[in-house]
């Protein structure tokens, strides 16, 4: 169901049951409800939490600074120490 849909069988509903004052409060429901699902964060919401996210990076950057220095550790060693 769209949230255009929604609206309109909820104020319909509003109507029939002699309730006209709640047209403006389920219209800003409406747009809230559009607001939110056109957030960013919906974009995360099935895959990774940025915080699993930002893991993985740290951990791949780490694995990095790791092959960065066993490389330099391999080029001391082989050059007598001297850069």
């Amino acid at each position: 169901m769209t949230i255009d849909a929604w609206l309109q069988a909820a104020v319909a509903d509003a109507e029939r049951r002699g309730l006209p004052e709640l047209k403006p409060i389920l219209e800003a429901l409406a747009r809230a409800t559009t607001a939110l699902r056109a957030a960013d964060f919906n974009d995360h919401a099935g895959g990774q939490s940025s915080v699993a996210s930002h893991q993985s990076s740290v951990s791949s950057h780490q694995s990095s600074v790791s092959s960065h220095q066993s490389s330099v550790s391999s080029h001391q060693s082989t050059s007598g120490g001297k850069s």
